[in-house]
């Protein structure tokens, strides 16, 4: 029988894509020093405890819009998550009906919330078919767009593929035609620098919780500065600790967006998160090292694993994300051995992603996904390797 490559306690984990683990220490230390010494409801109440809860969201809000080129703290809306935040945008934006644009590359995220629209009858919209390697054509991102296309929806980055979007261009069209331009951030914020203003994004949904090094149950929207955050509708209502002597939702930022309490101990390790990745450096040290891992996994696995299948070439991967499969074996048989017999976390089957699967090719079955972080090293990937040669020769 197989022998461990880590004891229990100590996995080799290759699911950042869906959440990352470990998380930077200092996480930890401000999600834990906020719910032991802090613990107030900001904007609920005036104690000193509300106060300092209120001072330590406007310090995240702060370092985000810094992190994505904005100037205005107050347009960094707070949600559950990136799908929320995609949720937002897009509902928010098509009270009026209309087209919209997206790729064949993108989540369940955008197009669920697309096809409940459309089944509505409130919107239509048309999916551009990517290409092999799963990256749009911006000629065919342009043929696309309708006289009434008021909205472009656009996966910066496959969580399956790890392939990116020619987003610079495809902005300055929108920007060109009018267009909103929604960028889905959920697997690139942290991994690839975003300047909201310099690649003409007027709205970003990001993830707290993946490349940001945040806890589960962080994310929002970020709203650029010359957007008109009026053409957007809040999608839910109540309590905001403001305007509490009116019925109607307030008509300002954040609070027209965020109802209800947020998730504050969440929100203040999601900023202890982006201090870690700025300190490091994303389009350094972070963006450097996945690729490396990336380029050594595809290579010793070509080399040395039988029946090794890999989709893109190592260097359109951007993201440290690369989806396999070993030939007889089914994803899921594949993710379960290494999880049980040599205590590596991976994922297997479709990733939420079912379109991305058609245009590349592995649609039913999916694949075996490994992701990586900063945090998983050289050794990791060696030991992975060996799980793997062993699987492919059983």
């Amino acid at each position: 029988m197989t022998i461990l490559s880590h004891s229990p306690d100590n996995p080799i984990y290759f699911d950042n894509a869906a959440t990352t683990f470990p998380k930077p220490t200092r996480v930890i230390d401000e999600v834990i020093h906020y719910m032991t010494r802090i613990g107030g409801n900001p904007g609920r109440s005036g104690h000193r405890l509300s106060v300092e809860s209120g001072e330590k969201l406007l310090s995240a809000r702060l370092e985000l819009s810094r992190f994505f080129g904005i100037e205005n703290p107050m347009r960094v809306i707070f949600a559950c998550n990136a799908t929320d935040g995609l949720n937002l945008a897009i509902q928010g934006m098509i009270g009026n009906g209309g087209h919209v644009v997206t790729t064949s590359m993108e989540h369940n995220s955008t197009i669920r919330s697309l096809k409940e629209l459309e089944k509505a009858g409130k919107i239509s919209f048309s999916i551009i078919k990517c290409s092999s390697f799963g990256i749009i054509d911006v000629e065919e991102f342009q043929k696309s767009i309708m006289p009434d296309t008021i909205l472009a929806v656009i996966n910066h980055g496959s969580n399956v593929y790890g392939t990116v979007q020619p987003i610079d261009e495809i902005g300055t069209i929108c920007r060109e035609k009018g267009i909103v331009f929604l960028l889905d951030a959920a697997q690139t914020a942290g991994s690839i620098p975003i300047n909201i203003p310099e690649q003409k994004v007027d709205l970003l949904a990001f993830s707290g919780h993946k490349g940001l090094y945040g806890p589960t149950g962080t994310g929002g929207l970020v709203i650029s500065d010359d957007f008109d955050y009026q053409r957007l509708s809040p999608i839910r209502f109540g309590g905001t600790g403001s305007y509490s002597d009116k019925i109607e939702q307030p008509g300002f930022l954040p609070d027209m967006f965020e109802s209800g309490t947020l998730n504050v101990a969440g929100i203040i390790g999601l900023k202890a998160g982006i201090d870690f990745i700025t300190e490091r450096g994303i389009s350094a040290e972070i963006f450097n090292y996945k690729k490396k891992l990336v380029k050594k996994f595809i290579s010793q696995s070509i080399d040395k694993v039988t029946g090794f299948k890999n989709y893109i070439p190592a260097e359109l991967i951007k993201t440290g994300v690369v989806s396999f499969n070993i030939e007889n074996r089914f994803s899921s048989e594949v993710t379960q051995i290494l999880s049980d017999d040599y205590n590596i976390m991976s994922r297997a089957g479709l990733h939420c992603a079912p379109l991305a699967h058609q245009t590349i090719g592995t649609f039913p079955h999916g694949t075996v996904r490994f992701s990586f972080s900063i945090f998983n090293t050289h050794e990791d990937i060696d030991i992975a390797v060996r799980a793997l040669v062993k699987i492919s020769k059983d």
